[in-house]
């Protein structure tokens, strides 16, 4: 049976299909703009390939959007028929997009696991566990599972500094900063075209508040990592993240403008980086123009397409940014209706945490700063299943600390600053808004 790059076999009677296949992980892993072609290329030379049709279901759930559900529908049922000939971890994929597909992300990452624990070299799988790992706030199924893998693997392995750098992110989020950033430069000094080894590192720094390294590390002129997907620009989110911290105001606008505006693209990565640094320049005093009125079309075109609850979240935050309250009173309707699905896990997510986040989003856009202050603080430390990073979630604690104050919740407010400035010295705008307490 034909194998892949990393000695994982794949049922396919067409060689032309392997190295198809091969040229499309490397391609996901660097997020590459060709990826999509390169699928289509292996379904091409063998259009029952299994591997070819699970990649081509993950890369479509990738979205973000329930608008490709039809399609991924369509090739799930294609993959079922043709999975009775294939290899059990071919037949696991099968199962992991169908779970997806239907809301149950954790019985997905259960598969995945499954996969890696047997073959460690699948790096599709242990790529998708990490992604939804992520995304599900799992952050020592982040770290856990590509340490596993780095472990049990040779460095001379294909692809090996993909391991480095997932395993690095997975530490970062789990606070080892050290380690994080010794294996992110490591990989990115073995392959620079690795974003993720760039964005752990980034995190490392942020958490650190290096704000100087974090600027030089990510130095790059405008349109560096154009052939990548929507990815890099939450590479230029990070690098506008330091230039707020440091100031330097017109930087940051002019990398909005250039690199992080979501445009009319309604990609849910895109409208996270938008809205929350928006909401992050308000909170610096910053005027923003109308750049918030993109975001809110973008959020009434996606109404009802429920996905992830901390895009949602963003979405109502773009609709108050807007100053659209009654559009931003249907987005949490909404929101609320789909998290009465008891088969879905993000709607359990929605149900607990994203639904009162929105509402509390909804009455700091009204300014009834005490409710928003109340709910953001009963919850605060209960964010990690929404999804997203530290670094992604903190744009709620700056609200809350925003709130409280605006509310005359001083101790409050007091006390959440006082907890900044000790956990992360160098953030420049608590300590400007602790002394405005004094």
């Amino acid at each position: 049976m034909p194998q892949d790059r990393w000695g994982n076999d794949i049922t396919t009677t067409s060689q032309e299909a392997v190295e198809a296949y091969n040229r499309a992980l490397i391609e996901f892993l660097e997020y590459r703009l060709t990826l999509g072609d390169t699928v289509k290329s292996i379904l091409a030379a063998d259009a029952d390939c299994v591997m070819g049709l699970c990649f081509r279901g993950y890369m479509m759930m990738q979205f973000g959007s329930i608008a490709p559900y039809p399609k991924v529908c369509d090739v799930l049922k294609k993959a079922e028929a043709c999975a009775g000939d294939a290899t059990l971890r071919e037949q696991l994929h099968v199962k992991a997009l169908g779970s997806w597909l239907n809301g149950r992300v954790r019985e997905a990452r259960s598969h995945w696991e499954s996969i890696v624990v047997s073959s460690p070299r699948d790096l599709l799988a242990l790529r998708l566990h990490h992604f939804m790992s992520f995304w599900q706030g799992d952050r020592l199924g982040l770290r856990d599972l590509p340490a596993g893998a780095l472990a049990a693997a040779e460095d001379s392995m294909p692809g090996y500094g993909f391991l480095l750098s997932m395993a690095a992110f997975g530490m970062e989020e789990c606070g080892d900063y050290v380690r994080a950033e010794e294996y992110g430069r490591q990989s990115f000094a073995s392959n620079n075209n690795d974003l993720w080894a760039v964005h752990a590192v980034a995190h490392v720094l942020e958490m650190q508040c290096r704000h100087k390294d974090g600027i030089s590390f990510l130095d790059q002129p405008f349109g560096t990592w154009d052939d990548r997907n929507p990815f890099k620009d939450h590479v230029w989110w990070h690098t506008a993240l330091f230039a707020l911290e440091l100031g330097t105001y017109d930087r940051v606008l002019d990398i909005y403008d250039r690199e992080v505006d979501a445009g009319d693209s309604g990609f849910y990565l895109d409208v996270q980086n938008a809205a929350s640094m928006l909401m992050r320049l308000k909170l610096y005093g910053v005027d923003v123009g109308n750049r918030w009125q993109t975001l809110a079309e973008l959020a009434m075109e996606r109404l009802g397409d429920h996905v992830m609850p901390f895009t949602d979240t963003h979405f109502v935050m773009a609709l108050i940014g807007a100053g659209r309250l009654n559009d931003a009173a249907k987005y949490r309707q909404s929101f609320a209706a789909f998290a009465e699905n008891e088969q879905n896990d993000a709607a359990q997510v929605a149900r607990n945490i994203g639904v009162p986040l929105a509402n509390a989003l909804y009455a700091y856009g009204e300014k009834h700063y005490g409710e928003a202050a109340d709910t953001i603080y009963a919850i605060r430390h209960d964010l990690a299943p929404i999804g997203g990073s530290h670094a992604q979630q903190d744009i709620f604690h700056q609200i809350l600390i925003d709130a409280a104050t605006q509310a005359g919740k001083v101790d409050m407010a007091r006390s959440l600053l006082n907890e900044r400035t000790f956990l992360r010295p160098g953030t420049s705008w608590a300590y400007e808004r602790l002394a405005a307490l004094q």
